[in-house]
């Protein structure tokens, strides 16, 4: 195992850190006078390869076909390359992945090198059905620094409880893959990571998960909280165990989230999110691209992120986070357990 700071630090350079410092610097000053103020660009930015998903995962709407827009992928790579040149000399970190299965793009590896030619910190998050012996080696060769893969359960029972349509056993196969592959080139990369949500269903098998990600040799296991979207009346799918739930029992019987929901977000300040067809959203929450500050197909990103529409989003939040559908199930802010 290895601690990811060794993956991360090459990638810092001092024009990095001062563009950090002025975003930080300005979100607080943000938060200070209620008013949006931004210097600097994103610390990073996700991009949508695709939100397609060969899963079914019922809180999820890539998974559910319920999204209100359009499916597809990236398959004209101009818009992305563009994005990265204009961003790449000051932002530190891309995340290729929103919603859907990033592996199912065919120029999947094709946007890790651009990240990688730029000397951008580049992860993606997968149900790790397509990591199949030539995809892992494709995988390191193309430079991806951090891969975060779904395991939901250490049994098919637990996993495909909420994994419909998936099997356990193709993402162990997978991962060893990966793991094979790292131990036959020498490769420090991809920092491997076995995200475990916690449901009702499965909140027994915590340690075994731990377990499990030794055994194989993935670098961490982390151990997340469940978003729920019908929370308020109980779900079959929040844990019985408090601590592993963002979401508290009431005296009624009713159920409100584990935040405070305070008015500011440091998310939009440090990240922005990109969709496959090149629409710029404040946050991964607006799943159906509801707040759409402007296309990258149309305007450049740096006119895009200071816009109106962009600080107008912004300061919907200082004046009153509480009133924004996206924000009312949102983890910024959670204090809950984190592993």
């Amino acid at each position: 195992m290895q601690n990811e700071l060794l993956t991360l630090l090459p990638k810092v350079t001092p024009r990095r850190l001062w563009n950090a410092a002025k975003i930080f610097a300005s979100y607080t000053l943000s938060k200070a006078i209620k008013s949006p103020v931004v210097w600097g660009k994103p610390i990073s930015v996700s991009y949508e390869p695709t939100n397609y998903c060969n899963l079914r995962c019922p809180e999820c709407p890539s998974g559910l076909r319920s999204m209100a827009r359009p499916t597809g992928t990236t398959d004209d790579l101009d818009t992305y390359r563009q994005l990265l040149s204009e961003l790449a000399a000051e932002s530190l970190y891309v995340q290729l992945y929103f919603q859907g299965e990033p592996y199912l793009n065919p120029k999947f590896f094709e946007m890790v090198e651009t990240a990688t030619a730029h000397n951008l910190y580049s992860s993606t998050s997968t149900n790790a059905h397509y990591l199949t012996d030539e995809h892992c080696k494709h995988t390191i060769d193309a430079g991806l620094d951090k891969l975060i893969i779904s395991i939901d359960g250490t049994t098919q029972q637990s996993y495909e409880t909420y994994r419909v349509g998936g099997d356990l056993e193709t993402v162990l196969e997978g991962t060893r893959n990966l793991i094979a592959w790292k131990k036959k080139l020498n490769a420090r990369k991809p920092y491997t990571v076995f995200q475990f949500v916690v449901f009702a269903h499965n909140e027994h098998e915590v340690e075994e998960v731990k377990r499990l990600g030794e055994d194989i040799g993935v670098d961490q296991v982390t151990i997340k909280t469940a978003q729920v979207y019908d929370f308020k009346a109980g779900n079959a799918l929040i844990p019985s165990e408090s601590v592993y739930s963002r979401y508290e029992k009431q005296t009624d019987g009713s159920y409100q989230i584990k935040s405070s929901l305070e008015d500011h977000c440091w998310h939009l300040w440090q990240a922005s999110v990109i969709t496959w067809d090149g629409r710029v959203v404040p946050c991964c929450f607006d799943k159906d691209a509801k707040y759409e500050t402007g296309r990258l197909t149309e305007n450049r990103f740096a006119e895009i992120w200071t816009s109106e529409k962009y600080q107008a989003f912004r300061q919907a939040v200082l004046r009153g986070r509480k009133n924004i559908d996206i924000c009312q199930n949102c983890n910024e802010g959670l204090t809950v357990f984190a592993d």
